[in-house]
């Protein structure tokens, strides 16, 4: 199990900058403030939107805190789809801000590509963004009928203890993100393991099989 205090771990100034205008796309500015508040954070801190002053540098432990906020300000049910919200905003945000050449999507092959090395190529250069730019740790895992997507540090549970997972926003990210990349299907993402429930690690399994 990864013992390492989660506010060691931070993401950058950009890349909080994607996680607030996602937050800021499903919450409006207001309920990003109201989220802040219920987490115990400053409120008041920039718009993303807005940018007058810039944004700091996330802690993991932080955004933990948000996003048990959202659970403790909407409900467990309600947490958990604001939460799932946020996740596929965040990937399209980053799309704005990083461009789809990272993941390969610019190759004139991709859309000819079939669905499957897609998928599984597409994740692997997901992977290898979060490895190189944030201290998340991911590997990929194929487990036959599903890709086990596993994160050895967690941006969204560090600190946090839960008697079951709690990582919906990296669900939301990456039923996002296999939407896009599929060109338009539904895949089922399920979180089967979670730090602060006690596992070693964050582990997402993405079945292979589209939903639709």
């Amino acid at each position: 199990m990864n013992n390492t205090p989660a506010m060691a771990y931070a993401y950058s100034s950009r890349v909080g900058k994607i996680i607030f205008r996602a937050m800021e796309e499903i919450l409006g500015y207001n309920g990003v403030n109201a989220m802040l508040n219920q987490a115990s954070l400053p409120v008041g801190l920039p718009s993303p939107l807005t940018q007058t002053k810039p944004l700091q540098p996330i802690t993991f432990s932080e955004l933990g805190r948000m996003h048990a906020a959202l659970r403790d300000f909407y409900g467990p049910h309600g947490g958990r789809g604001v939460a799932l919200r946020i996740g596929r905003a965040c990937f399209q945000q980053g799309l704005q801000e990083y461009g789809a050449r990272r993941l390969g999507a610019l190759n004139p092959d991709f859309r000819f590509t079939p669905l499957k090395k897609r998928i599984d190529d597409g994740m692997s250069a997901l992977a290898g963004i979060f490895n190189r730019l944030t201290g998340q740790k991911v590997t990929l895992e194929d487990r036959k009928t599903a890709l086990a997507w596993k994160m050895e540090a967690c941006a969204l549970c560090g600190g946090r203890e839960t008697d079951e997972v709690a990582c919906h926003m990296a669900v939301g990210f990456l039923q996002e993100a296999l939407y896009w990349l599929s060109h338009g299907r539904t895949y089922q993402v399920e979180e089967v393991q979670c730090i602060a429930a006690g596992d070693s690690s964050c582990t997402l399994l993405i079945h292979k099989t589209p939903m639709g």
